[in-house]
């Protein structure tokens, strides 16, 4: 078995569509690498991955926004495919199995994510049964 995480951010909002009878939340993340070349230039270099989430817990959805940062955790899949110009390119497609919400932007200012955590069915539950996140001691 395969098994790929990821932490990025979201490029867009998710979208929930139902494919015979199940739910499927789509969303990208993107994640941004920094570097230096061999000339000693700082570069950045992103990486998109097409994440698709087969649950019945869609409530997480409305947390699935652009900006938002995720942990997402699956099985790979590469797609190959030919471009309308004859050429062959490729995309990268994780079949979730975990989604970690991290934090995000909200108005430009980095924000808290409310501490959410999903797993295998357990969409929206809070990863802290101890009270709001605002009474953690960091």
């Amino acid at each position: 078995m395969l098994k790929m995480q990821i932490i990025g951010n979201l490029g867009k909002d998710c979208v929930v569509n139902n494919v015979n009878g199940k739910s499927v939340i789509n969303f990208t993340v993107a994640h941004t690498e920094k570097f230096r070349d061999s000339q000693g230039n700082s570069q950045e270099r992103t990486t998109w991955v097409d994440c698709a989430w087969w649950t019945d817990r869609t409530a997480i959805s409305q947390y699935l926004t652009k900006g938002k940062q995720v942990y997402a955790e699956g099985q790979p899949e590469v797609r190959s495919f030919t471009r309308n110009d004859g050429t062959a390119g490729a995309s990268l497609t994780l079949r979730v199995r975990e989604v970690q919400l991290l934090g995000g932007r909200e108005g430009g200012a980095p924000v808290s994510s409310g501490g959410y955590s999903t797993s295998s069915g357990t969409a929206g539950t809070p990863m802290s049964n101890e009270g709001p996140a605002d009474d953690l001691p960091f």
